[in-house]
């Protein structure tokens, strides 16, 4: 097994009412998708780890974000911070914090749905495809601009989670 990781350092604040720490699988590397995401024109994807490798400082400081229906990506509903990204075997896991005294409703929602039930997708731009006639296309290149939370089932990639830390 592998490791490769990045963080962005902040500070502890014991008890901060803003900052709900969370932590999930945001994409499965050199594993074609089970769905084509949006954006693929109907292509499943497969992000390289070398791919992957290279985009990871571009994935700290991004934001996280949600459709209330949980079916999909809203790049003007932020709800929280990536913080951390680590390439654990084939699972990129990253950690954040979500912005709970902000959107409490939001914080409420998750909690509802059963344990297992969230996942994530992550939001690219600059790829690179090693041939756009393939089935499933290869990135081979990408930069990060973000993620989004959402349910597991509507992921392209179900073996992506999520969850708030406790």
């Amino acid at each position: 097994m592998r490791l490769e990781a990045m963080a962005v350092r902040i500070p502890h604040v014991e008890g901060h009412p803003n900052r709900v720490p969370f932590e999930g699988v945001l994409t499965v590397v050199d594993a074609a998708s089970d769905k084509a995401p949006a954006g693929a024109r109907g292509h499943r994807v497969m992000l390289t780890r070398e791919a992957a490798e290279n985009a990871l400082p571009s994935l700290l400081g991004m934001a996280v974000d949600y459709k209330p229906s949980w079916d999909g990506h809203d790049a003007r509903r932020k709800i929280g911070l990536l913080t951390e990204a680590d390439l654990v075997g084939q699972k990129l896991v990253v950690k954040g914090y979500l912005y709970a005294r902000d959107f409490p409703d939001v914080q409420k929602a998750m909690e509802a749905h059963t344990p297992g039930a969230m996942g994530m997708s992550y939001e690219i731009a600059d790829a690179r495809v090693e041939d756009m006639r393939a089935v499933v296309w290869k990135l081979t290149r990408a930069t990060f601009t973000g993620a989004a939370v959402l349910l597991r089932e509507k992921a392209a990639y179900r073996e992506t989670s999520f969850r708030l830390a406790s």
